[in-house]
């Protein structure tokens, strides 16, 4: 009996121990904590208010992209974690813009030499930015959506509700694959 015991106490050890394994390091390609089930709802997204200027097109309003996917960046062109999650945000904006994702960099400054206008520019061009970005050198865009640190991400839905934040560097998987379920749930 005893032995018994001890063989079933092993494998139900096991089975503990795969099973903290598989939820601490899932295996590649397993269902992340991002699908549609697991995307918070975080309220409606703020409005962009009191923008200073924007760059790469014509200002642009929540209410406006009301139907589209919606990626809000905030960043600041000297900030060295905004820098490395540029090529990112660029590449989903080449990938998903014609499958209805838009992408806002909104840029907020840290510094005062980040607030000149010419100096945003100079890094739009810089980094080959080619998505509208918001100059919110008041930091209204940014107490609106409660941000705190740079950069930080918020994915909203088709009807205008934040449904992902994420804030510095990473997470680059998980947060394509919920641009990519927000963009196949349709209209």
């Amino acid at each position: 009996m005893t032995r018994l015991l001890t063989r079933l106490m092993a494998a139900l050890a096991g089975v503990f121990l795969l099973l903290f394994l598989f939820l601490w390091f899932p295996p590649r390609g397993a269902v992340a904590a991002t699908d549609m089930a697991a995307l918070s709802d975080y309220g409606p997204a703020p409005e962009f208010s009191e923008i200073q200027q924007w760059h790469n097109g014509p200002a642009l309003s929540m209410a406006s992209l009301r139907g589209k996917v919606v990626l809000v960046d905030f960043w600041t062109h000297d900030c060295i974690n905004c820098i490395r999650t540029l090529p990112h945000v660029s590449k989903w904006y080449d990938r998903y813009k014609d499958q209805g994702l838009v992408v806002v960099g909104v840029h907020t400054p840290e510094f005062a030499f980040e607030r000149e206008p010419r100096n945003v520019a100079a890094a739009i061009q810089r980094f080959k930015l080619r998505y509208p970005v918001a100059q919110d050198n008041r930091y209204a865009t940014w107490r609106a959506y409660g941000t705190q640190y740079w950069p930080s991400v918020y994915l909203i839905d088709r009807q205008g509700r934040i449904r992902m934040k994420h804030v510095g560097e990473g997470n680059y998987e998980e947060t394509e694959q919920a641009i990519r379920q927000l963009l196949a749930s349709g209209p």
